[in-house]
Formats: C-alpha cells, sequence, structure tokens
C-alpha cells in the first residue's frame, strides 16, 4: 500500500477556534480523520503530522523520504519564509504538493508569494479542508 504524509505547519493546531471565517470551523483532528478515510477509499495510507516547529517539520520531511510516497503540505506562514523547509522539500526527492485552507491570492499581499512552490510538484489554494483532499487526490493519481 501507498502511504503519504500530511504535514501541517504552524498554527493549524489552532484550526476551528482560530479565525474560522477564513480558515472554516473544523478542528485539526477532523481534518486528518476525513483525510485518512479517504486514503482508505484510495488504498492509500495517510499518516498525518503537525508542528509548530520548521525544524521537526524539516525533520518529517527528512523521514517521509524513507517510507513515503509523497507529502501534501500546508507549511503555513513558512510559506513566505523558510529557505530551510524550501530546501528539505528539494532534498528528499519525493513529491510534495503545497496546500493552503484559505485562497492566498485574495489576502494580503505578502501571501502572495511562496518559497516553496517552485520545489514542489503542485500547489492548491483556497477550497478549505477540502485544499487537502485535492491535494491528496493529485499526488496519488500523478502520473
Amino acid at each position: 500500500m501507498t502511504a503519504i504524509l500530511i504535514l501541517h505547519g504552524p498554527n493549524l493546531n489552532l484550526l476551528g477556534e482560530r479565525e474560522p471565517d477564513v480558515y472554516g470551523a473544523l478542528t485539526l483532528e477532523e481534518i486528518n480523520r476525513r483525510l485518512v478515510a479517504l486514503g482508505e477509499e484510495m488504498g492509500v495510507e495517510v499518516r498525518t503530522f503537525q508542528s509548530n516547529s520548521e525544524g521537526a517539520l524539516i525533520d518529517a520531511l527528512h523521514d517521509a523520504r524513507r517510507w513515503a510516497a509523497g507529502v501534501v503540505f500546508n507549511p503555513g506562514a513558512y510559506t513566505h519564509t523558510s529557505v530551510a523547509l524550501r530546501d528539505a522539500i528539494a532534498a528528499i526527492g519525493i513529491p510534495v504538493v503545497e496546500v493552503h485552507l484559505s485562497n492566498v491570492y485574495a489576502r494580503e499581499e505578502f501571501r502572495h508569494t511562496s518559497l516553496l512552490a517552485p520545489v514542489c510538484v503542485g500547489k492548491i489554494t483556497g477550497f478549505g479542508w477540502r485544499s487537502y483532499a485535492l491535494g491528496l487526490r493529485a499526488l496519488v493519481e500523478r502520473d
């Protein structure tokens, strides 16, 4: 069975409480449950991990190269600031899809630039929790 890592970045542990008008009302646990169920439907093992720490996210990416066929990654605010995460994605040799709950292009100007997108196979933004589901489907069905 193929395994996929769903990787959640900073502040996503506050989903359901934090700005629900921007990020939705579902908690991270509810999103994870839905993604694990979707993975089961697709015949894919889904593992999830969240951290507010850049280093822990880098470690998770490094580890994923040993067992995962790909990563669906919501890097949160690190999207716009982290050269280290960019380098980690480039180094691991497995496909990564960048996802965001909100439409980053409808928000502040600084959110329009992703340092990570150039080393990802794709980017999905603005569909709430479904951005993850779309990213998972795209990754699994990718040719």
